[in-house]
């Protein structure tokens, strides 16, 4: 268990996440499943990818406490070796405007999208393996910019600022850096609260005239850290079928 290549997927008890961390097993990774609150989510991704052959671990750790995460990578070098990728997906989404967002609504955001990749991030510096890979998720929305994803949009924005960055300062380690920003995606977080004609104008928006598939973002996510991804560095792909 110690010989094969290690992964960690933040947020990776259900949603885009879930769909990651059981792509990346599939791949021949062992698999640390990141969650903060969903335990048995998380088990339950452990399980599938344990039936499926591969090898996976749950482990709680609130992304926006840098002890938290500190105490995170400890773990997993213990159980299962070194990372050798990592995946920041830990996020949350919630909608208003402008003008009526709340200072909570505003912190929770800056805490779980922007902090919590930085705290990542950071630990990475010294604890991946020369010749790994870090993707953060980012969003479409950056470029779309909709109405009452201000906020949202705002620390995915920074999040795409602070890794093509931090692809230059890892120079010399042939570690790679790189964004995928999705666009509306078929997942709980996406669909909770949006009505009906909502959900359907998203999907039309895009020329395949569709909502994304988790399965559509996580193949993104295995060509970046596979061998035949290891050119691209310092970039945002936007994965979103043509929504812009």
């Amino acid at each position: 268990m110690m010989n094969k290549r290690v992964a960690l997927v933040t947020g990776a008890s259900r949603g885009i996440g879930a769909c990651i961390a059981k792509r990346l097993a599939r791949d021949g990774f062992d698999v640390a499943v990141n969650y903060s609150r969903s335990e048995q989510s998380a088990l339950t991704v452990v399980q599938e990818i344990i039936q499926d052959g591969g090898q996976a671990i749950a482990i709680q750790a609130d992304v926006s406490d840098t002890e938290s995460v500190h105490q995170m990578f400890n773990a997993i070098e213990r159980k299962m070796g070194t990372v050798d990728v990592v995946i920041n997906n830990a996020g949350i989404m919630k909608l208003a405007k402008l003008a009526e967002t709340t200072d909570e609504h505003f912190d929770s955001h800056i805490d779980t999208n922007l902090r919590g990749t930085f705290n990542t991030l950071r630990e990475s510096a010294t604890r991946i393996n020369n010749g790994g890979r870090i993707v953060n998720l980012s969003t479409s929305v950056v470029g779309l910019k909709l109405e009452s994803y201000s906020i949202y949009a705002a620390t995915k924005s920074a999040v795409e600022t602070l890794s093509a960055i931090f692809a230059k300062e890892l120079a010399g380690r042939n570690i790679t850096v790189n964004c995928v920003a999705p666009g509306p995606t078929a997942t709980d977080l996406f669909l909770t609260g949006k009505p009906k004609a909502v959900i359907e104008k998203l999907a039309s928006m895009a020329p395949l005239n569709r909502l994304g598939e988790t399965d559509d973002i996580s193949s993104v996510i295995a060509f970046l850290t596979s061998e035949d991804g290891r050119w691209i560095n310092g970039q945002t792909i936007r994965a979103n079928g043509g929504i812009i």
